[in-house]
């Protein structure tokens, strides 16, 4: 019998200048060094249109009427567009206890609130907060100017933010009530965002890099929010720095901007006042007055915003010991069935991402009573703990996981969260400090525990970002 031919035809000569003009015109430096899957995404357009090779395809994208249009539906084919409601958590606590509602207060005279979702993907960000400030207003909205922007280059991924229907994916940490209170049910499940919260959200196509070389839209400015969550990782780590510097240029002179928690550089600390909230940092323009202690204001949402990672995906399950002998039957009852401890966690962080965080806290304490030396239960429970506004039980809990584990880089790191959330900086810098240098420790591309696919580099760019917005200012000369 022949041989089958390879499925992937090898990358032809023409591929690494396509790939050049690529990263230059979406700024998408991520495919860089990842050839084989830009090609794979390539090779489908090269289907769609029917050419051979990358250099005729080049010439499509060149051609003075076509080229427009094949340039969209190739950046349909690179673009990344995973995303879910109310993604990350400490940030829109951050945004719900703080930051919205020192926006809204300071803005009671204008009644004016604009806010942009830069890399929106399909829609998930701008929709949730659509959400956050109508729970915010309440019966004040109707007198209030609000336009909620998001932008992203993927035209399909605009289409369907406009279509606002969203599947049980992008709904997995909202629970059935507040889905209810939020989403109309589409049939199939599918769910549609509520008129009242659409009528906020407006979508527009805008590539980041047009901020760089002066054809962004003018309208894209004077924002009191700007939020750029998971896209700067995909550009040259120059170009991330000219972007933020750009987006500080659009925010008001007492805006607010939000990253992605593996997006932090010590450049953004000097281009900007770099502010400690609970679980994340946020960035002002350094012209805008100190910002606000968190408000005493009652909270939105508060009970069921997770604050755990989301589950990992499913692993391959691991090979089993051979069975041991059957003992012979005894007239004493079996024990019961303890069930794994991965599976444990898994039971854990999944009432905890549905707003169960007391249901969490007793399976951590009945878990605990049987595996009392388990560092990632003990860690767990601290985060609970936390959710639960239980700060002194849940540092306890932190500091039994470090006692268990010297080296959980996580849990030092949220001790420090927790402890510079407390205004116990020196205790704080030394926590996230063991928390970083154990990290150091590690290859940049490891991987930690617990810590929803943050790698050793990531985790020591974080804390460097939080403890150079926790150092005390100079004093003027």
């Amino acid at each position: 019998m022949a041989a089958r031919a390879s499925a992937v035809p090898p990358i032809d000569a023409g591929f690494p200048e396509l790939k050049s003009r690529i990263i230059e015109r979406t700024g998408h430096f991520y495919y860089q060094d990842k050839d084989e899957l830009l090609w794979e995404r390539v090779r489908k357009r090269l289907r769609a249109t029917g050419l051979p090779d990358s250099g005729q395809y080049l010439n499509l994208l060149d051609d003075a009427i076509s080229g427009s249009a094949e340039w969209a539906k190739l950046e349909i084919e690179i673009t990344i567009g995973e995303t879910f409601f109310f993604r990350y958590a400490e940030q829109f606590a951050a945004l719900r206890e703080t930051i919205l509602p020192e926006i809204i207060g300071r803005k009671t005279a204008t009644r004016r609130l604009r806010i942009w979702s830069a890399g929106c993907s399909t829609g998930a960000e701008p929709y949730s907060l659509a959400i956050l400030v109508n729970e915010i207003l309440g019966e004040n909205l109707g007198t209030w100017r609000v336009s909620i922007v998001g932008t992203d280059i993927n035209d399909s991924f605009l289409t369907l933010a406009r279509q606002a229907k969203f599947g049980k994916w992008a709904l997995r940490s909202m629970p059935a009530p507040e889905r209810e209170r939020y989403f109309l049910d589409a049939g199939k499940d599918q769910w549609q965002v509520r008129p009242e919260f659409r009528s906020l959200v407006r979508f527009e196509k805008h590539n980041l890099l047009s901020l760089l070389d002066g054809t962004s839209p003018l309208e894209l400015t004077d924002f009191d929010l700007i939020l750029c969550r998971n896209v700067l990782i995909y550009f040259h780590p120059d170009t991330v720095i000219r972007v933020v510097e750009a987006l500080r240029d659009r925010l008001s002179e007492e805006g607010w901007m939000l990253l992605g928690h593996a997006e932090p550089n010590p450049s953004f600390s000097v281009m900007m006042q770099a502010l400690n909230l609970p679980g994340t940092v946020a960035y002002r323009p350094r012209s805008g007055d100190t910002p606000p202690s968190p408000s005493a204001s009652e909270p939105v949402l508060k009970d069921w915003v997770p604050l755990l990672p989301a589950p990992k995906p499913a692993e391959q399950p691991k090979r089993q010991p051979p069975p041991r002998p059957v003992p012979t039957p005894s007239t004493h009852p079996a024990p019961p069935a303890v069930p794994a401890p991965g599976a444990l966690l898994d039971e854990i962080r999944a009432l905890a991402d549905g707003g169960a965080f007391a249901a969490a806290d007793a399976l951590c304490r009945q878990t605990l009573a049987s595996q009392p030396l388990n560092a990632a239960l003990h860690f767990y429970q601290g985060l609970v703990l936390q959710a639960l506004r239980r700060p002194d039980a849940a540092e306890k809990s932190f500091l039994k996981c470090i006692y268990l584990a010297k080296s959980f880089a996580m849990a030092h790191y949220h001790l420090g969260l927790l402890l510079l959330a407390e205004g116990r900086s020196d205790p704080a810098r030394r926590a996230l400090t063991n928390a970083a240098r154990i990290a150091a420790a590690m290859p940049d591309d490891r991987r930690l525990e617990e810590a929803d696919g943050l790698t050793a580099l990531e985790l020591r760019n974080l804390v460097r970002t939080h403890l150079d917005a926790a150092r005390p200012p100079r004093p003027r000369r």
